[in-house]
């Protein structure tokens, strides 16, 4: 997306199509090349104004790619459905943001790029905290980093490393196997057992 530094709007209004530009060019090569392969050099090329334009909005490259992978997981409130049907609820709504968002999917590009850059793994973490763990309520809390690592690792093997005995499986058939793997993290165990 190129920004015409000719436009005749506002201020504010040019300002906010600048950055929507960035952002867009920084989604692109971040997911092509990776975290340390991006420069910001390349995404203001990308998105056709000088790079000091991009180190005027976002100061450095760590800042860029922080806002372009501003994720928002717009998880359900599980606490209002019944407990036995959370686990179900949690696993079809990521397959449903996946599934729906496709390879372009802001959150497959920060576990892509948090397997091998230590920035996007803390990006990784501070996203899940902050929405994972909520959205489960406050007796889970604690639980958050299994839970995360199911739904993770079936991001990992189903879009990104498209294992074949994954993608095969339809949105429902995975829900049916994951669900009870979630459960059974969630379900406190009983006395004795």
């Amino acid at each position: 997306m190129t920004v015409n530094s000719s436009d005749n709007d506002a201020g504010p209004r040019r300002s906010a199509r600048t950055r929507a530009a960035i952002l867009e060019a920084a989604r692109e090569r971040f997911a092509a090349h990776g975290f340390e392969r991006t420069t910001i050099r390349a995404v203001a090329a990308d998105a056709g104004i000088d790079p000091s334009m991009v180190m005027r909005y976002y100061g450095s490259k760590a800042r860029l790619f922080d806002a372009a992978l501003d994720i928002d997981l717009r998880l359900p409130d599980l606490t209002g459905i019944p407990a036995d049907e959370r686990p179900a609820a949690l696993v079809r709504h990521f397959l449903h943001r996946w599934e729906h968002n496709g390879t372009d999917d802001t959150l497959l590009l920060l576990l892509r790029s948090a397997v091998t850059n230590d920035h996007a793994a803390q990006r990784m973490r501070e996203i899940f905290a902050a929405q994972v763990a909520p959205a489960l309520g406050p007796t889970h809390q604690d639980k958050m980093g299994l839970v995360s690592s199911q739904l993770l690792g079936l991001a990992l093997t189903r879009y990104l490393l498209r294992i074949p005995a994954v993608t095969h499986l339809t949105p429902e058939e995975i829900v049916t196997a994951y669900a009870p793997a979630v459960r059974s993290i969630l379900t406190p165990p009983t006395p004795g057992g």
